[in-house]
């Protein structure tokens, strides 16, 4: 009866597995591809790539299924192949990130920084509003405030977090937001990314103060 009992709390709670030697390898090969298809490549040529990314980044997360780590990066392809195709073709793929990045929090919210609460706030943020798609300001604003909670310094939090606060024209604030990020530590083994996003970063700037020039 005790055994049925413990098994039973088992199977109610989400257990969450940390992943061994090779998965992390898997995660750090995910994201270097991720970087240079969305840093290197030509504009045309990234749908096609992150749609081979998903499949893989789905195969991972089958292989490592109780983990958050590949959900997470499964919901920032999805994400991004989302964006590279653009009109209603991407709904069904931002839904589908949306709930990987779901399934990662309920696992563990505080893997990878906190990088669910950054990625699914910016979907939030994104996405078209009812009755098209589920953006939801407020919603974005939540999310991407606990992000910050869990990764103050971190560059990605502190970006998209002032790419909120620039689509509510709070450039100063913003401006705030992106010196941060500016200033964020590197990222070992994310070199490609860090220095994509410091671009990402110097055009946001720029979009600022053309707004309030």
């Amino acid at each position: 009866m005790k055994r049925l009992f413990i098994a039973s709390l088992l199977a109610l709670a989400p257990f969450t597995w940390a992943l061994d030697q090779p998965g992390t390898q898997r995660l750090s090969d995910l994201q270097q591809r991720w970087a240079q298809i969305q840093y290197q490549l030509p504009k045309e040529k990234r749908a096609d790539a992150f749609e081979k990314l998903a499949a893989d980044a789905a195969l991972f997360v089958h292989q490592y299924p109780g983990t958050a780590e590949p959900l997470i990066w499964e919901g920032i392809i999805n994400s991004s192949w989302a964006g590279a195709t653009g009109g209603l073709g991407a709904l069904g793929k931002v839904k589908a990130a949306r709930a990987s990045l779901e399934q990662a929090m309920k696992l563990d919210p505080n893997a990878l920084q906190g990088s669910a609460y950054t990625s699914l706030g910016t979907l939030y943020d994104q996405v078209p509003g009812w009755p098209i798609g589920f953006g939801d300001g407020d919603k974005a604003d939540e999310l991407l405030r606990k992000a910050l909670q869990i990764n103050p310094d971190g560059i990605d939090s502190n970006y998209f977090w002032a790419d909120h606060l620039f689509r509510q024209k709070r450039y100063a604030e913003a401006t705030t937001a992106l010196q941060k990020a500016r200033q964020a530590p590197p990222r070992p083994g994310r070199e490609l990314a860090d220095q994509g996003r410091q671009r990402d970063i110097d055009a946001l700037l720029k979009a600022i103060k053309d707004k309030q020039d």
